[in-house]
């Protein structure tokens, strides 16, 4: 097709956000785009117990001490990617997440972001939007 629609991977998205409003904003951005927003919770526990999930848009910092870091790992080990959305980008991010969005990241960031993401899980070499940082996918599935 050469007018067609993109093939998209992503199209089930997990919010895991513990600020209210940035939670909403990315809810309802993501969904008037289309996506299918698989839930919007706030607790690692709770965002462990989704199924089918195509991608995770977390913080790095929850509340209650836990972390978006314990959340990527466990998903990486189920072949879920992760995406961060964080004010400060964790150093050992490229070996659990397939990039992060550095906060604060405007309507047009977030999308392009997730596009990206879904090309470079594609296999597509993409050129990140500013605030995006991609990492090499090595293995997502073990």
């Amino acid at each position: 097709m050469l007018f067609g629609k993109r093939k998209q991977i992503v199209k089930r998205i997990l919010i895991v956000e513990d600020e209210p409003l940035t939670a909403f904003d990315n809810e309802n951005i993501l969904g008037d785009a289309g996506y299918e927003i698989v839930a919007t919770v706030d607790d690692l526990h709770e965002a462990l117990e989704r199924e089918e999930i195509h991608l995770i848009l977390s913080d790095v910092r929850l509340k209650k001490q836990q972390t978006g870091i314990q959340l990527a790992r466990a998903a990486k080990k189920k072949g879920v990617p992760t995406l961060f959305a964080t004010g400060r980008a964790y150093p050992g991010a490229s070996e659990i997440a397939v990039g992060c969005l550095l906060k604060p990241y405007t309507e047009r960031q977030l999308m392009k972001a997730i596009e990206c993401v879904d090309r470079h899980l594609q296999g597509e070499k993409v050129k990140p939007p500013k605030g995006l940082e991609l990492f090499i996918i090595v293995g997502e599935t073990e």
